[in-house]
């Protein structure tokens, strides 16, 4: 049954990975053929694929530590572990699109997470290459906020398999080309719901951070439908399409701000507050 988890996320995962390429391809067709594919957009696509180069080196290390992490805690420190079964299959993919929310809500929160989370929302783009945007320390966050499910007794391959499942669905929202979606925009996120996440209008900040289900975000307060087109990006200015300004746009001003600290608790807050948080100057 491990290798049928192991091959099924893998299925998965090259599904959504075909989708994305053909709604890719549609793009920039559609981008040629109205006469709107700038040499910018192009640019900025290059730059969201480039993030895949440090993310990967970063994550094949992170996995198979993680993993093993996973497994040694689950063969000596959890005295029971749940079967692999289509209904364990199920709620652990359930239980990790939950986690998924809370790690995502709290990475725009967290000053230490948003240096890489922001990476993801830095395009001023909405496309599918969007959605291999990727700061490459990210996936760091995701091994420790999903631990708890393998105390729960959920086996490591499970655990991996949801991360790997509520990841790769997201693949097909970043874009333009889907409109809304009737009754799943209440229950799924879809390219709608999504696209009011990226945008960086008032009303769209910190909006939609469901994985597959926006449910959660109706019941923690928020949620935002797409009503005019958001204006996508950081909200900062930041147009930036050098692929080494993309990997780290956050890390050096984070870092001056932490060395620069007046005091411990500045310091603290520079990396634990909101990404906006600043002294307040004296009268």
């Amino acid at each position: 049954m491990y290798s049928e988890i192991e091959a099924l996320a893998n299925e998965i995962d090259g599904a959504f990975f075909v989708i994305g390429a053909a709604i890719l391809a549609i793009e920039l067709l559609n981008a040629l053929f109205r006469g709107k594919l700038q040499k910018k957009g192009v640019l900025d696509m290059v730059a969201s694929v480039s993030t895949q180069l440090p993310y990967l080196v970063v994550e094949v290390v992170l996995l198979t530590f993680a993993y093993a992490g996973y497994v040694y805690i689950s063969d000596n420190l959890v005295m029971w572990s749940l079967p692999i079964t289509t209904g364990t299959a199920i709620v652990a993919l359930i239980a990790s699109d939950f986690i998924y929310y809370w790690e995502h809500r709290l990475a725009h929160v967290t000053r230490v997470l948003w240096t890489q989370h922001a990476v993801h929302h830095s395009s001023r783009f909405m496309n599918i290459t969007v959605a291999i945007r990727f700061g490459p320390f990210e996936g760091i966050a995701s091994a420790l906020f999903h631990l708890p499910l393998v105390f729960i007794g959920f086996p490591a391959e499970l655990v991996f398999f949801s991360i790997i499942v509520v990841l790769a669905y997201q693949t097909w929202l970043h874009t333009e080309l889907i409109g809304r979606l009737g009754p799943l925009e209440g229950i799924l996120n879809t390219p709608s719901n999504h696209r009011v996440h990226h945008g960086c209008d008032d009303k769209y900040i910190d909006k939609n951070y469901g994985g597959i289900l926006i449910i959660w975000d109706r019941l923690f307060g928020t949620y935002q439908a797409e009503e005019e087109t958001p204006r996508y990006g950081l909200k900062r200015d930041y147009n930036s399409v050098n692929p080494l300004s993309v990997w780290f746009s956050e890390l050096p001003k984070f870092c001056r701000d932490v060395v620069n600290s007046q005091s411990f608790g500045e310091s603290v807050k520079r990396v634990f507050g909101r990404p906006d948080w600043e002294p307040k100057s004296d009268p």
